[in-house]
């Protein structure tokens, strides 16, 4: 079998920047006619571990967090919908949009990861997340979204309720914070090099072609 670059993506999934970034890496791998020679994994990152399960209003949030003002903030969504619109993505932001706990949809990505569906699983989130106002904290929101993939939802179910596979998220975020990664998303190359924030094409397909010269 021909060796493949393995893509490691850290991200979570209240990211927009991460569906920028990944849009446009998927668009040099596309351009670059590449699609079999890489192996792709998402990576579990929470933005804030420690939040509560009623979640946290945006508004509020970004400004506790970053110290933004609400100006900041809507330049920000602004900012954010025009560069979602340029590689095919709707934001839809709202007045009573919350941040929310993420923990339980990284335990499902996992879930996925081990069914070949993990990529499909996490843009169906994050279409859930920032273009249907869905609630991805919500189990029965994660469940439904499993569902449509085609995937077993009682066995997804059983996994949210098992310790164990809480402590592997948690093991796995302590792995990729270990490495330095305190930003996301952080796109990975074979383990050995990284590119953090949403990188325009022209940068991951440099990363992309000088791997390839190496294969």
């Amino acid at each position: 079998m021909s060796k493949k670059i393995q893509l490691d993506i850290v991200s979570d999934v209240v990211c927009p920047w991460c569906v920028v970034g990944y849009k446009n890496l998927q668009k040099a791998i596309d351009e670059l006619g590449m699609e079999d020679k890489i192996n792709l994994q998402w990576q579990p990152f929470e933005l804030n571990p420690n939040m509560p399960p009623e979640g946290q209003d945006l508004r509020e949030h970004v400004a506790q967090k970053y110290g933004s003002s609400l100006e900041e903030s809507e330049q920000a969504r602004l900012n954010i919908t025009e560069r979602g619109a340029e590689v095919g993505f709707t934001f839809n932001y709202f007045d009573k949009m919350r941040m929310v706990n993420t923990r339980d949809a990284h335990i499902l990505l996992e879930y996925a990861y081990e069914q070949g569906q993990q990529t499909a699983l996490k843009l169906a989130l994050f279409k859930a997340a920032f273009t249907d106002q869905k609630d991805v904290s919500n189990q029965q929101t994660l469940l439904n979204e499993v569902e449509e993939l085609g995937l077993n939802s009682q066995q997804a179910k059983a996994r949210l309720a098992m310790p164990e596979y809480r402590q592997k998220v948690i093991d796995h975020e302590g792995y990729w914070q270990g490495l330095g990664i305190s930003a996301v998303p952080t796109v990975v190359f074979n383990r050995q090099s990284a590119l953090s924030g949403a990188q325009p094409v022209e940068a991951y397909k440099q990363v992309l072609l000088e791997l390839a010269a190496e294969l």
